[in-house]
């Protein structure tokens, strides 16, 4: 049994759910591996429309949506139902990309041979559904819409931090599907650790999405590793979203730096992949450091979407406050309820810093910050490399300032070899659902750095090539 809890109080919600027994899960991807074919073969015409419709439906319930999802995460309704239209967007931005149809990456070699490229779907796709967007990156979430865009079926395992929005939100995008003419079983819902497994262990299965944990990503890409048929693995593990502030940007706009520092990490209660939890900051006095000492000092928590999680950041924090190299900056106010976090900043010199990575650079997954005083950029620059991936650098720069310029470039250098997405002025928390978007990183901050999760782009990973040689125009797919 599967129980959902309200953040605030720590309550039940609702009536338990029970988990999928083994049975239940190979049955659905057996019905999905039966039309998969026909899903594919629909007209990418017909597949858009399908997802308009479900957007539609989505969007129709959105209300209702949103509310039942807060009484599981407490993000508060507004946010839920930006989110729900987030989701729904993403859903008609991959009818976009199925009637632009340069998804399909159509290429053509005429002589001796005649060689014809063209992608094809890989199959029935697992999607593992991430705590922090009930939405989003959940039960119609991006890897769902991609996937299915890309004309694979889909499974989703539900997280059991909402399991009744999960249920509510199938049930909408399942009645839709039907409604729209979509074949049955293109589409399903499991629910439970083990259930998880035994999808992942199907031989019918073809590719899995996954957003969460490292230790949990790990742990089921070394399952699609380990089977007789080994299959890819798109993981998002997380990532500390390295932020450097130039001087002349520091010594202009210090306040206004602070402030939106404070409010990136501390938004959503910092369980986002993209919290920047790396500030790198100048060393010289330009009011920088205590402007951001103020900023997180005002700035209030809120609480966690489960007391596993509380856990974990409180862990992580302790952890933190405990290294020799760390000294505390700014603690903010408690937020309410028995989960509620407190945001937290501490600071370290760069060369402290340096000697205690990799340990430094973990992810501290709510609203705590490291702030890192730098005495020249070159130092930085030596650090910044050794950091690992991450899926967002950020750099702040004084385009009028002597030297700004120069530095940011050999910062972007460092970032564009390190991360998926590189911000300057601005902050790593957001992330636009768009054509251009790629959100994905190096090792660790995902398993595959060439895909993203979010953005047209999400699409290639439920695709492969295929070419057909010498082949008659009356046996070419439709796309050829």
């Amino acid at each position: 049994m599967i129980q959902g809890y309200d953040p605030r109080t720590g309550e039940p919600v609702g009536e338990p759910v029970l988990e999928t027994p083994a049975e239940g899960v190979d049955a659905l991807v057996e019905l999905a591996a039966s039309v998969a074919g026909e899903w594919a073969g629909l007209a990418p015409s017909v597949r858009a429309d399908v997802l308009a419709a479900v957007a539609d439906a989505l969007d129709s319930q959105a209300d209702e949506l949103a509310a039942l999802a807060d009484s599981e995460t407490a993000l508060g309704e507004v946010r839920l139902t930006g989110e729900v239209g987030r989701t729904t967007g993403q859903l008609r931005l991959f009818a976009g990309v199925l009637r632009d149809g340069g998804y399909l990456d159509v290429a053509h070699s005429p002589g001796e041979p005649d060689l014809r490229r063209i992608n094809r779907p890989v199959g029935p796709v697992a999607v593992f559904a991430a705590s922090n967007f009930p939405f989003a990156f959940s039960v119609a979430g991006g890897d769902t819409a991609s996937a299915l865009a890309a004309g694979c079926p889909v499974i989703v395992k539900a997280h059991e931090g909402h399991p009744r929005t999960s249920m509510l939100t199938a049930q909408v995008v399942s009645g839709a599907l039907v409604s729209a003419g979509a074949p049955a079983g293109i589409f399903g819902l499991v629910h439970g650790v083990d259930a998880g497994v035994t999808l992942l262990r199907n031989p019918l299965l073809a590719a899995a999405g996954f957003t969460g944990s490292a230790r949990g990503g790990l742990a089921l890409q070394r399952i699609c590793a380990e089977r007789e048929v080994p299959v890819p693995f798109f993981g998002e593990l997380g990532s500390v979203n390295p932020v450097v502030v130039l001087p002349g940007a520091a010594s202009a706009r210090a306040g206004t730096i602070a402030s939106g520092y404070a409010g990136s990490l501390t938004l959503g209660a910092g369980q986002f992949c993209t919290n920047p939890g790396l500030l790198f900051v100048p060393s010289q006095d330009n009011g920088l450091l205590e402007a951001v000492a103020a900023a997180v000092s005002a700035a209030a928590g809120g609480p966690m979407l489960s007391e596993r999680i509380h856990s974990g950041f409180e862990t992580a924090v302790a952890g933190l406050a405990g290294h020799p190299a760390v000294r505390p900056l700014a603690t903010g106010r408690r937020g309410e309820g028995p989960w509620a976090a407190t945001p937290r900043a501490f600071q370290a010199g760069l060369d402290d810093f340096a000697a205690g990575l990799p340990t430094l650079t973990e992810e501290r997954f709510g609203p705590a910050g490291l702030v890192i005083s730098y005495p020249d950029v070159g130092s930085l620059v030596a650090v910044l490399g050794r950091l690992g991936g991450n899926l967002a650098g950020c750099v702040h720069v004084d385009e009028a300032a002597a030297g700004d310029v120069a530095a940011a470039r050999r910062v972007l250098e460092v970032f564009g070899r390190t991360a998926g997405r590189v911000v300057v002025n601005g902050w790593p928390t957001g992330v636009a659902v768009a054509w251009a978007q790629h959100h994905g990183g190096p090792w660790p901050a995902t398993t595959a750095p060439a895909y993203t999760s979010v953005g047209a782009a999400a699409i290639r990973r439920w695709l492969v090539p295929v070419v057909y040689q010498d082949c008659p125009p009356a046996l070419l797919p439709p796309g050829l």
